[in-house]
């Protein structure tokens, strides 16, 4: 029983803390730096869209402000067989904007598999209509791919608030940017910013229309012997959900998908083969995804344990205090206990995801996060 429980206990501390500890180390010993360059290579610029009528035009005007050579900026929109004024309005901006559009609603990856199939450009950019740029996102973003081994580079995510100024982004988003920063440092990127992220057309050529795109460029990167990257200076500025209670069902979403491109690229876990990345890809994901059963592992042993000393007691009750903590925090909205209380409806979303996973869910189709009033008009970085 003391056993499992500490076994437990360490995964939990690893996942969180210990990974993100002996990566610092690691990037004490080893730095892969990243050329970059003011290049201007053809991009094209890929918005995925359904139903997005209400904010579909302010990310055209945000894309098409880009100050990025006229002649070597290519604008896709692919409407995922949008049923409202989403495709009207792009039509609209036409010729500068082609709109490419799915007979049926198939998907995500499936819309921009068409795009990606007409797309001209050397280097894909994709983001959604949530997501808004500076006016240099496009420029800054592609100086990475000076370097002939990065294959993909991410943005940095940004909290924007209803004035179009950006805001705290919260403890979890910092330390996951953290942790992006010190992969790139020593290695590669695990996964991207699925709301702006750019990769080389040779890695978007085995476009998989049933998985999560970014994960899976991110690995195909990969598997292409190349790197992904985080650009520290490009950020992608979007506002949170609207609805507090869409936030479980998304990230439930968000876990299946990835957990489908895990079982499918689960050979990249193979440290005689890919050495570094599987401990990087292991420990971000795979242990992060195990969390939850450690949680319950932890609480019921440690229940069991409590009978038998004042120390394992006295553990029970900080277990006690930490969910009660979160569940105040959901409760109340209370700010400091924000952080609990987001870890808490995180590793509850992982375990439903678990079950949806087994149960043979893959969530192809999909509906846009509904976000606090439509794509504002950034104001200050």
């Amino acid at each position: 029983m003391e056993v499992a429980f500490w076994i437990a206990v360490a995964l939990v501390l690893y996942a969180y803390a210990g990974y993100p500890c002996v990566l610092a180390l690691v990037a004490r010993i080893r730095r892969q730096p990243v050329i970059r360059a003011p290049i201007t290579p053809r991009v094209t610029f890929i918005i995925t869209a359904y139903n997005e009528e209400a904010r579909i035009a302010a990310k055209l005007d945000n894309t098409l402000s880009q100050l990025y050579p006229a002649g070597r900026l290519e604008i896709i929109v692919a409407s995922d067989c949008s049923s409202d004024g989403t495709d009207a309005v792009v039509r609209a901006h036409a010729p500068r904007v082609r709109l490419v559009r799915s007979p049926e609603r198939r998907g995500k990856e499936a819309a921009q598999l068409l795009a990606v199939e007409a797309a001209s450009g050397e280097i894909l950019v994709f983001s959604d209509a949530a997501t808004i740029l500076d006016a240099h996102g496009v420029a800054t973003i592609v100086q990475r791919f000076a370097d002939p081994m990065v294959g993909c580079v991410s943005s940095v995510d940004r909290f924007i608030d209803a004035d179009g100024r950006v805001s705290g982004e919260g403890a979890y988003v910092r330390y996951e940017m953290t942790l992006r920063a010190l992969e790139t440092r020593v290695n590669s990127l695990v996964g991207l910013s699925g709301s702006f992220f750019a990769a080389r057309r040779t890695v978007c050529r085995e476009w998989a229309v049933d998985r999560q795109s970014d994960f899976s460029t991110l690995l195909r990167t990969v598997e292409f012997g190349l790197r992904g990257v985080l650009d520290p200076d490009c950020a992608g500025y979007y506002r949170n959900v609207a609805e507090e209670r869409d936030e479980l069902p998304r990230k439930v979403r968000t876990v299946v998908r990835g957990l489908a491109v895990l079982a499918t690229n689960r050979g990249l876990l193979n440290p005689f083969r890919h050495g570094l990345f599987a401990w990087q890809l292991a420990s971000h994901k795979l242990c992060r995804w195990l969390v939850p059963f450690a949680m319950i592992v932890a609480a019921v042993t440690n229940a069991v344990l409590a009978a038998t000393s004042s120390f394992y007691l006295t553990l029970l009750v900080l277990q006690a205090a930490f969910y009660a903590a979160a569940l105040w925090g959901l409760w109340r909205r209370t700010p400091a206990l924000r952080l609990p209380a987001f870890l808490l409806v995180a590793n509850v979303a992982v375990l439903i995801a678990w079950v949806r996973f087994a149960r043979g869910d893959r969530f192809t189709s999909w509906t846009p996060s509904r976000r606090l009033p439509s794509v504002p008009q950034l104001t200050s970085r």
